[in-house]
């Protein structure tokens, strides 16, 4: 079968999206690790599927590219939304359904392929620091850690090993390596599912904005620099709790094709 799609990325992290409001796609995990294969299929970090909903404008759910579905993704939500506008099914306003629950989405500004994305997401739990890292869950677990020297860093490496180390277990963690310099936070992130260093993750600059809130007791926003480009973190913040959280960055629309599969 021929299989329609388009691809998007947000600040370098990039989907496939297909749209199955009117036709089947065979969820099985080798054909989305094919299709996110960079040599063999698309090339991507994820797969998105775009549905309808009964109640709110659409539905996602989100492949990492191992072929599984996974968690919440931030940029997802956000492609998504930029991706749902294409389609006509939004004008600049969206609520979808995901895995962890509704979110809002608003597009505030669209010039040809390139949309600003405001994506709300869900509220977080706060936590308590150890040494130099804290665990956050964004709708997807994330372990963010303090460093130096961050763009020497071997982000494989180290993140691979943290990831599956036993207290993360069974589903392990996604981990977020994070340096201040130039009145930004610099990230990077190793993606669990991917098992790699992505040039960017939502969840995760959501997580390391909240976790350097807590750590150097600042409201927001928190402004980042990712290898794929800028994001902001918004949110409001209690003693035990974060609330009003919003990603806000770049959606790319990059091209449509099809593919047979």
């Amino acid at each position: 079968m021929k299989l329609a799609f388009s691809k998007y990325h947000g600040t370098g992290n990039d989907f496939i999206m297909v749209d199955i409001r009117n036709r089947a796609m065979p969820e099985d995990a080798d054909i989305i690790a094919y299709l996110c294969h960079r040599r063999f299929g698309i090339g991507a970090d994820g797969l998105i599927l775009l549905d309808k909903s009964a109640v709110h404008d659409f539905s996602m759910r989100y492949f990492n590219s191992d072929g599984y579905e996974s968690s919440m993704c931030g940029n997802g939500g956000r492609c998504i939304s930029a991706f749902a506008r294409r389609l006509g099914i939004i004008q600049s306003e969206a609520t979808f359904e995901a895995i962890d629950g509704i979110h809002h989405a608003k597009i505030l500004k669209e010039e040809k392929q390139l949309y600003e994305v405001r994506l709300q997401m869900m509220d977080v739990e706060a936590a308590t620091w150890n040494e130099d890292d804290i665990f956050l869950d964004t709708g997807s677990p994330h372990l963010v850690k303090v460093c130096s020297n961050l763009d020497q860093l071997n982000v494989n490496t180290h993140g691979r090993g943290i990831r599956n180390e036993e207290r993360f277990s069974p589903g392990g963690v996604n981990v977020n390596f994070i340096e201040e310099k130039d009145d930004l936070l610099h990230i990077r992130t190793y993606e669990r599912g991917v098992e790699e260093e992505t040039l960017s993750c939502g969840t995760g600059v959501t997580a390391a904005a909240l976790a350097w809130a807590i750590k150097q007791h600042i409201e927001g926003p928190v402004h980042f620099m990712t290898r794929g480009g800028r994001l902001s973190v918004h949110f409001v913040r209690t003693d035990d709790k974060f609330t009003g959280i919003f990603l806000e960055g770049p959606a790319a629309f990059v091209y449509s094709g099809e593919i047979e599969i």
